[in-house]
């Protein structure tokens, strides 16, 4: 995703290009990401590589405010700045369509590198275009996706589990569901804890990139919204703007007004976990890859902070986040860049990757015995990487998601029309992009 970027949790702080201890190598490598937490443990992993291939790597790393800006006119421009590049999920069609990426069919089939030896879901989302057709043009690198955090210290407290329970007739414990979420939220929210007024949840709510929309799909989804009539592509009459849709619209912005902390009308990744962090929260949605640092805070980690997948409704999925690794079609150095990839996807790589701090995608990582107990947080990501669904990966997708960023927080935000005509406005919005495009 286009995520909002700055220092986060205790990482050290990345320059907008970072360069690895250099060394007279036969070549040099430049892999462009996003700068964030992952980053640093990629660049600790790579020095393996390095060491077994001779070969340098180089890492220019820029902010998520400025990273779909700046290497997406890298691509545009065709410029040869970046040999390897781990793209957003949605930059997929796009960079497939355009020639950016190297198609990389021919090449996992020589190296014996096999597509279902990764989890499902980020095969379709970080490599496959067009969807659900074997047309692979990056590898799984990076698994993300929206799901939850609370006080799991809070929960715990036996007055207010006695009090939860007189009220609703249920122990106060992790939701399930949404309905669940919202009383959980109506509890907490402006109680006081240890002198302190709380509030309920911090949910997405920021317009200027994807916020709200990386929020809300969330909610969306398990209601019964669709992207498109699954048997008539492009066909949104009835699926995007369905009577479950609206009602899920209308319970986002039900949570929105009962439930948030005051000043809560532009909140993404950062200002969710300051939320939780500042102890001003019970729970908090954000992204999977927020969890390792949240759980070595010193003032809501450890013992106090516990991890759920994204709640259910009429049906379950949640957000798809990460990101897939792909060779720049540009590049002078293709031959060097696919070593890395054939590198990158070895089973005690990708078991490496995951200790460090990143988010292995290969089942032989995830799939393993002692998986779920390698991390606190563990058990939840696995619960939610067999939910997730994603935003369009069309190559207007930044017109796709502009689009609904405005209809979706002008409801729910600012408070304009109805749910109903909110998502009847998306339909027209987005019928529009694609006849522009030539899909209609």
């Amino acid at each position: 995703m286009l995520k909002k970027w700055v220092p986060l949790f205790g990482a050290a702080a990345l320059c907008a290009a970072m360069t690895a201890p250099q060394a007279a190598k036969a070549e040099q490598l430049t892999l462009c990401w996003a700068a964030w937490d992952p980053a640093n443990a990629l660049v600790e992993l790579s020095k393996d590589f390095t060491a077994k291939s001779g070969i340098d790597m180089k890492f220019e790393f820029v902010p998520w405010t400025s990273y779909a800006d700046r290497f997406l006119n890298e691509l545009n421009s065709r410029g040869k700045l970046c040999d390897l590049i781990i793209g957003d999920s949605q930059w997929i069609g796009g960079a497939a369509e355009n020639g950016h990426y190297v198609k990389l069919n021919d090449f996992f089939a020589k190296e014996g590198i096999k597509m279902d030896d990764f989890v499902p879901a980020t095969v379709v989302g970080y490599s496959e275009w067009p969807k659900n057709t074997p047309n692979y043009w990056a590898l799984p690198a990076m698994g993300d996706v929206v799901g939850w955090t609370y006080r799991k210290d809070w929960f715990e407290r036996p007055e207010l589990q006695k009090e939860f329970k007189a009220k609703y007739g249920r122990d106060l414990v992790a939701p399930k569901t949404y309905d669940e979420l919202k009383q959980i939220a109506e509890f907490f929210q402006k109680r006081q804890i240890d002198g302190k007024t709380v509030y309920g949840a911090s949910i997405y709510t920021e317009r200027g990139s994807e916020g709200i929309t990386m929020g809300v799909t969330n909610v969306l989804y398990d209601w019964g919204f669709m992207y498109e009539n699954p048997k008539k592509p492009y066909d949104m009459q009835g699926y995007v703007n369905s009577p479950d849709a609206i009602k899920g619209l209308e319970f986002y912005k039900s949570l929105y007004d009962c439930c948030t902390p005051p000043g809560s009308s532009n909140v993404y990744m950062v200002e969710s976990a300051d939320a939780f962090k500042s102890g001003q929260v019970a729970m908090q949605m954000n992204f999977a890859f927020t969890w390792p640092g949240l759980y070595k805070d010193e003032k809501v980690g450890g013992d106090r902070i516990g991890f759920f997948a994204n709640p259910a409704e009429k049906y379950h999925f949640a957000q798809l986040g990460g990101q897939g690794i792909s060779v720049v079609a540009y590049s002078d150095k293709r031959d060097a860049a696919l070593q890395y990839i054939k590198w990158f996807a070895q089973p005690d790589v990708q078991a490496k990757w995951w200790k460090l701090g990143g988010y292995s995608c290969l089942k032989a990582v995830v799939d393993a015995p002692d998986f779920k107990t390698s991390q606190p947080y563990a058990p939840a990501f696995l619960e939610s990487m067999a939910i997730v669904k994603d935003f369009w990966a069309e190559p207007s997708y930044a017109e796709l998601l502009q689009a609904m960023q405005k209809r979706v927080h002008d409801y729910v935000i600012a408070g304009k029309g109805t749910a109903k005509e909110a998502l009847d406005g998306l339909v027209v919005d987005w019928t529009e992009i694609f006849k522009e495009d030539g899909k209609i």
